[in-house]
């Protein structure tokens, strides 16, 4: 095997390949390394197989919602199945086909930063390999899930995204310590795949509380309605399990005092660490187990030389597949000498979309965090089910979508849409804010009659009334 190359990519996960694909296409020879499957977290752990568990309940509500429609029932062993397929059965060899397909070659092993342009590779056997690049390495090394410091939490067996996304058999009764993205997910897709109880525990007043407000409370809405309980404004102190698969006793403090909880498992899902532990970053300088801060072009600003790239989840400016391949691109252009590319779509636009029914997508900033910036803030609000395309698509289509504008230059900071199926509404807002789009000019874009995003029509007729009657 070559010992030198253009660029090195610690990480195969979607930004490192993306990364490593950008860079090979513009004359770069490069090479991936990879100690997992290639394809990384998403693709095994995460986005795609829990989407896959998602979406038998998403189809079977959308079917009884439809007048004329019965008989929608679930086959538990087919949905895992399809599960399986779309994780790629957990064999990665599809993916690494693509990587020999594109020129990129790839070093298994656990890739450590061993001094300037230097990566030391330790192989399954033990032996390890040295390799230099002459222009870049990329750390893309992902995150992995946060364990908080609760007391027994780290002696009891518990469960993370992987082990929640993968299993073989339904749990009966399932305790989710979180409510954000994995925490929300996985508690529905599992309820409506049999679990017969779940609870979700979450320290803040709301569900996804980084959302605007009305999030929260239309998801605790909905999951009440299938069984869930939802337990906000709690903190989980202690936990126990006295042995193997004993069930969980888990203790919680809400406003009314202390409860005690039983489950057979307990997922995990209080946020993400940056898997930077173990990747050498002392010989360069930098602290181990950090999120390491880039520049526009994702160039790290603490290593002199401008060799050192960070793409994806380990740079810490947003936790999203979508925006570390975003990243990935800009990167891999700056290495090929295309310098005046720079990333700020992950800062002033990051999309991001909740899968659970009802869907929950957002752009952007929230009312609360645009009034935060200093922006002289105004919103617009419309029922995602007052549009002709709700009744049309079914009973009980509802959910509340907004719009937070900058009143000085008339553009849009912010949207968020709750409702069936409203992931797809949402890059008509992203094109929008990154496009400096002004509500003016969104007049004259029509929406299509009958569909769901004639909703646009709608919060400009809101605007106008709310804001400016002469506005046309």
């Amino acid at each position: 095997m070559n010992r030198e190359f253009d660029v090195i990519v610690i990480g195969a996960g979607p930004a490192g390949e993306n990364v490593a694909d950008v860079a090979t296409q513009n004359g770069l020879r490069t090479a991936i390394v990879e100690r997992e499957l290639v394809g990384g977290e998403c693709s095994y752990w995460a986005c795609m197989p829990s989407k896959a568990l998602l979406r038998p309940g998403e189809a079977i509500d959308a079917a009884n919602r439809t007048p004329g429609v019965t008989g929608a029932t679930l086959d538990v062993e087919a949905a895992l199945g399809r599960r399986n397929a779309l994780a790629s059965h957990w064999d990665d060899n599809g993916q690494v086909q693509w990587l020999k397909s594109v020129d990129v070659d790839l070093i298994r092993g656990h890739g450590r930063l061993a001094g300037p342009r230097l990566v030391a590779v330790t192989h399954d056997d033990g032996s390890v390999s040295q390799f230099e690049a002459t222009t870049a390495i990329v750390v893309a090394t992902g995150t992995g899930a946060a364990i908080p410091p609760i007391d027994g939490l780290r002696e009891v067996r518990t469960w993370d995204n992987r082990e929640i996304t993968t299993l073989k058999d339904v749990p009966e009764r399932l305790l989710v310590l979180g409510g954000g993205v994995v925490g929300v997910e996985m508690a529905q897709a599992w309820k409506t795949l049999g679990s017969e109880e779940v609870t979700v525990v979450e320290m803040a007043d709301r569900l996804l509380p980084r959302e605007e407000p009305f999030v929260g409370a239309e998801l605790s809405e909905a999951f009440e309605r299938i069984g869930i309980e939802v337990m906000t404004g709690t903190t989980l102190t202690s936990v126990t399990r006295e042995a193997g698969d004993a069930p969980v006793h888990a203790t919680v403090q809400t406003d009314d005092g202390t409860v005690e909880l039983v489950a057979d498992e307990i997922v995990v899902a209080v946020g993400r660490r940056p898997l930077t532990g173990d990747i050498g970053l002392e010989t360069v300088g930098l602290e181990p187990g950090s999120y390491i801060e880039v520049d526009d072009q994702l160039r790290s600003t603490a290593v002199d030389g401008g060799w050192l790239y960070v793409v994806g989840d380990a740079n810490g400016r947003a936790l999203l597949t979508h925006t570390g391949k975003y990243q990935a691109r800009i990167a891999g252009l700056a290495m090929a000498g295309n310098t005046q590319t720079r990333a700020w779509g992950d800062v002033k636009a990051i999309p991001r979309v909740v899968f659970t029914n009802p869907q929950i997508a957002a752009v952007g900033l929230t009312e609360s965090d645009a009034r935060d910036a200093g922006y002289d803030v105004q919103t617009v609000d419309y029922n995602t089910g007052w549009t002709a395309a709700a009744a049309a698509l079914g009973k009980g289509y509802k959910g509340t979508a907004r719009l937070v504008i900058d009143a000085d230059t008339r553009t849009l900071l912010g949207a968020t849409f709750v409702g069936p199926t409203t992931g797809e509404m949402l890059h008509a807002a992203t094109i929008a804010i990154v496009g400096g789009v002004t509500i003016d000019t969104l007049w004259h874009a029509i929406p299509s009659f009958p569909t769901i995003s004639e909703i646009w029509l709608r919060f400009l007729e809101e605007y106008r009334s709310k804001y400016d009657h002469t506005f046309v």
